[in-house]
């Protein structure tokens, strides 16, 4: 989602620009501006204070379904994953799904290294 919820409904932020996860060609403008999300009310998108668990949950599948049609939700994702979003539906993902995503790419990070230092000991 482009908005924060620490700005008015109306208006949508324009996240930093990063290279696209995917070549769109040299005439594409910033992976964001194609964004499905850019037409929705941000209400979808991030959660109001006090939501119910079971609003939220409805919320946050509705917004899924915006996401899943979305031209750009992996540029979304990575965007989210990168900076990274601590709040709202971004690429598809919540803020707790998000976690998970970079929990577990920290820990395939640190395995690899790990193997590595490993190929080197024994090689060594």
């Amino acid at each position: 989602m482009l908005q924060t919820p620490h700005q008015p409904l109306q208006t949508a932020a324009i996240p930093s620009q990063r290279p696209a996860v995917r070549d769109r060609g040299d005439d594409a403008g910033p992976w964001h501006s194609e964004a499905v999300c850019r037409r929705d009310e941000a209400g979808l998108f991030f959660a109001p204070s006090k939501e119910p668990t079971a609003a939220r949950l409805s919320r946050e599948a509705a917004a899924k379904r915006v996401c899943a049609g979305c031209p750009v939700m992996v540029e979304c994702r990575e965007h989210a994953l990168l900076q990274p979003e601590p709040y709202g539906v971004w690429g598809g993902l919540t803020a707790a799904e998000r976690r998970v995503v970079l929990a577990r790419r920290r820990r395939r990070e640190m395995e690899r290294r790990a193997a590595a230092r490993g190929a080197v000991a024994a090689a060594g």
